[in-house]
């Protein structure tokens, strides 16, 4: 079963980033956020999955997790990640032109640069904390 679940340090440190420094997450919020974040992934995957599926491409690629996402009732989700797609597959454009011009070509020949690392935008949605005073 923990095969196709999150690493829960990382799930406990995107947490932190949303919480107040002063915040504590106890191990059971963790779990129980490691579950559902694990089971959507899973659940938007699949989808995704199934429309390569019977289009006959084995490769799932972002537009199809967009149209997943659409398709399973999370417009919002969908169309906050298509923004970041664009401006994603943009950096990724010019990080490959300026390789170009810098004679970068490509090839494995080193300059420790990794193929996977793009400077991408900042995601295009936020999250709010929920103040316990406002009921």
């Amino acid at each position: 079963e923990q095969d196709r679940l999150l690493p829960i340090a990382n799930v406990g440190r995107i947490m932190k980033q949303i919480l107040p420094p002063s915040a504590k997450i106890s191990k059971e919020a963790k779990e129980t956020m490691q579950e559902c974040a694990s089971e959507f992934i899973g659940f938007v995957t699949g989808e995704a999955s199934h429309k390569c599926h019977k289009e006959k491409r084995k490769t799932v690629n972002g537009d199809d997790v967009c149209w997943a996402l659409s398709n399973l009732g999370f417009d919002d989700y969908s169309d906050s990640l298509k923004r970041y797609l664009i401006r994603y597959r943009d950096a990724e454009g010019e990080r490959a032109n300026q390789n170009k011009a810098a004679g970068g070509g490509g090839g494995s020949g080193g300059g420790g640069d990794r193929d996977d690392e793009v400077d991408a935008p900042p995601l295009p949605f936020s999250f709010n904390l929920m103040d316990k005073r406002r009921n």
